[in-house]
């Protein structure tokens, strides 16, 4: 390959795959010698692309993590996966990240070759983003709780409930969970020695305490299970469900387990929850009191009785 710019490109997307590539082996895809390839190799650092050599029988080139972002070469199907994926960012509810996406998508929709502008054109065309004027996730407390999850490791974080108040958590995290524009954490609270989901953006000041832990078996199939309210402990109840609630439907979707259909408008103020639900009537009865707004339930019975329980609870917690 006697182009030199064309070997060059060629050669950093081999390197951008998440291998270690001896030099031999790139001076034969590339059709030049071994020499050829280290110059080459050199001209990528020149460049800022962090290449690292390491020698021996075992040892080659490969791309690592720099100071700085370097261009980065995709093929087609790549550059169509991030830029609908960036459309999808844009309107998603992390802080700050919308404007981010925008100017990125900008960026990538600019260098597109016309066949890929227009399949990224009709696949935004048939994209319907969420238009939610709700809370957003701070980015900070979204990363630090997703590396806390990969690495398996506690953390502590203020945490605020529907009405306001304020306790300190001591959790293990299973895992992270975005459902209709918003973010839950699905974890085990150390203190409660129980199962809790909690909304991100109720989530303060989050800091991993370096502690290890051993998974344990969460009762669900995964979190999003689990937050959907299809916890694997609680047997398959089925039973139909009739509740109107005086919110929005754009404020409650999402916080029920609902899926599409589940939930109709009435007005623009309220909405009605209809479905066949496969969860427990106890899941859900603290979920609706969550929303914070009022609600009606019509059926079935065991919801209504659990929400007198919970009542009647509160009713001799606050006459004590």
């Amino acid at each position: 390959m006697n182009d030199t710019p064309a070997r060059m490109l060629r050669l950093l997307s081999l390197l951008q795959t998440p291998r270690e590539w001896p030099g031999s082996e790139l001076a034969d895809r590339l059709g030049v010698t071994d020499r050829t390839v280290r110059r080459d190799i050199e001209r990528l650092r020149d460049l800022g692309y962090p290449v690292e050599a390491t020698m021996g029988a075992l040892g080659g080139y490969r791309l690592v993590a720099g100071t700085a972002m370097p261009p980065l070469l995709v093929d087609d199907d790549e550059a169509v996966a991030i830029t609908v994926g960036l459309r999808a960012a844009a309107g998603y509810a992390v802080a700050g990240i919308e404007e981010a996406s925008v100017r990125a998508l900008a960026k990538v929709e600019q260098v597109l070759p016309a066949k890929l502008r227009r399949r990224v054109r009709v696949l935004g065309a048939a994209m319907t983003l969420p238009n939610d004027d709700g809370p957003s996730v701070d980015p900070d407390v979204l990363t630090t709780l997703a590396s806390a999850v990969t690495n398996r490791e506690r953390v502590r974080f203020a945490y605020r409930s529907g009405a306001g108040s304020e306790t300190r958590r001591h959790v293990e995290p299973a895992g992270l969970v975005a459902a209709r524009r918003r973010w839950y954490l699905v974890a085990h609270d150390m203190e409660r020695d129980d199962w809790r989901v909690f909304r991100l953006d109720r989530i303060e000041r989050p800091q991993a305490t370096g502690a290890r832990y051993a998974p344990r078996e969460l009762p669900a199939a995964d979190p999003a299970a689990y937050v959907a309210g299809r916890r694997t402990d609680w047997g398959t109840p089925i039973y139909r469900v009739s509740v109107t609630i005086h919110a929005p439907v754009g404020k409650v979707a999402g916080r029920l387990g609902d899926t599409p259909g589940d939930l109709a408008a009435i007005d623009r103020d309220c909405c009605r929850l209809e479905a066949t639900r496969d969860d427990s009537p106890e899941w859900l009865a603290h979920r609706l009191i969550g929303l914070g707004v009022d609600f009606q339930v019509h059926e079935p019975p065991a919801l209504v009785a659990h929400l007198r329980t919970i009542c009647t609870r509160i009713t001799t917690a606050i006459t004590a």
